[in-house]
């Protein structure tokens, strides 16, 4: 695996998610890239949620939009 830096396109999406199964919520509130190790991440989110959990998934391809 090569070096992850915030100029690569992201590994993962993070979100917020509140509620759950079908009437969950998701909000995408940042991104994460896998260490080089594979052992962690690097994450950069766009606010901090005050409410809800926060999940951490690879990114649904193109013709997919979130939930």
């Amino acid at each position: 695996m090569k070096p992850q830096t915030k100029t690569n396109r992201p590994s993962h999406s993070v979100y917020v998610v509140e509620g759950e199964g079908e009437s969950a919520y998701w909000t995408k509130v940042g991104a994460a890239w896998r260490h080089e190790d594979g052992k962690g991440f690097n994450i950069s989110l766009t606010c901090l949620p005050l409410n809800g959990r926060i999940v951490i998934r690879e990114p649904k391809a193109d013709t997919e939009q979130g939930r």
